[in-house]
């Protein structure tokens, strides 16, 4: 297994790899993919990306009509499909080159290398069986494997007698982790990841997946991705790039500096805090960061200055207080009143 500790800078440390045996052994849900249309007849290769353009980027769902597959196509032969009688076809997959068939997890389909009149590779055949059994017409098809959000497809030709291809997928495991600088733990609920890749297809960047929980195992084509880490949801954010290696399990930590605080208006240290008030918190730049009613505001904030305004009727309060990275803490602002 391969361990990445990641802070804001995107520093790692990692340690020996787990076999693809054991990658296999692990169970997780596998997110069903789009019928149509299919990716580029080739695994998508990744690169690494910049952390300024993660907020831009589109979704998956926004690029699966982008998927331009007939320009690979158009120098290819294509055989008659409608001759000959059906004949047996076996596909199935590995993680990587020398890695062991993969047993369960994976979603195939079969499509024909030419449009219909919508403009749409037509559907034949699917299937999530391991080795994946079909009955397909001599000719040329193009096949289709997810296995979680890893996914690879390429042309193969039929031919009479029994037809069997391997595909290698690439793909490797990676769970995230999430921790305040100087390991203390984070509720796993207040985390969320956003995971990000480049893309040729869509010139830049996509995101792959969002809402990520701490834990959550994903399989991924081998490639770098951007892993973008939310704590709360005020302004606490890292970002680091992390390296998923094919039949490989990483496992990566990203390091927060931030804190949650809870701030409630008193009249004396140690006071109860008072009820209906209008809480507004800024930054050290003068930026509306935060605003709530009510005796208590619960927030994390990233690590830096800032400004709490107290509201209560026609009376108006405030306090300047900093955020370091720690373990909670309760900030009273004090009316003023015995």
């Amino acid at each position: 297994m391969k361990r990445a500790n990641a802070n804001q800078g995107g520093g790692m440390r990692l340690v020996p790899a787990l076999s693809t045996a054991l990658l296999l052994g692990l169970t997780v849900e596998i997110a069903p993919a789009q019928d149509a249309p299919v990716p580029p007849p080739r695994p998508e290769r990744f690169r690494t990306v910049s952390a300024d353009q993660a907020a831009a980027a589109p979704s998956l769902n926004d690029l699966e009509n982008a998927f331009d597959v007939f320009e690979s196509l158009e120098t290819r032969p294509v055989v008659n499909l409608a001759l000959g009688e059906p004949q047996p076809v076996t596909l199935s997959a590995r993680v990587s080159e020398n890695g062991p068939i993969i047993p369960s997890g994976l979603t195939w389909r079969i499509y024909r290398t030419t449009p219909d009149e919508t403009g749409t590779l037509p559907l034949l055949a699917k299937s999530t069986d391991s080795a994946a059994a079909f009955s397909l017409q001599p000719g040329e098809y193009i096949a289709h494997v997810a296995y979680g959000r890893a996914q690879a497809s390429d042309t193969f030709t039929v031919e009479p007698g029994p037809n069997q291809r391997s595909f290698i997928l690439d793909a490797g495991g990676l769970e995230l982790a999430a921790a305040i600088t100087g390991d203390i733990a984070i509720p796993p609920e207040q985390l969320s990841f956003t995971v990000y890749a480049d893309s040729d297809l869509a010139g830049g960047q996509v995101r792959l997946a969002e809402n990520v929980a701490p834990g959550e195992l994903m399989y991924l084509n081998a490639g770098v991705y951007k892993i973008e880490c939310r704590y709360g949801s005020v302004n606490a954010m890292v970002r680091a790039d992390i390296r998923v290696e094919p039949g490989q399990m990483t496992e990566a930590t990203l390091y927060q500096r931030a804190a949650e605080a809870t701030l409630k208006l008193v009249s004396e240290p140690g006071g109860e805090a008072i009820a209906d008030v209008d809480w507004t918190v800024t930054d050290a730049d003068g930026k509306d960061v935060f605003a709530t009613i009510g005796a208590f505001a619960n927030l994390v904030l990233a690590e830096g200055e800032y400004t709490v305004v107290a509201r209560q009727g026609d009376r108006v309060y405030n306090r300047d207080f900093e955020i370091r990275p720690g373990p909670p803490r309760e900030i009273e602002v004090l009316t003023g009143f015995d």
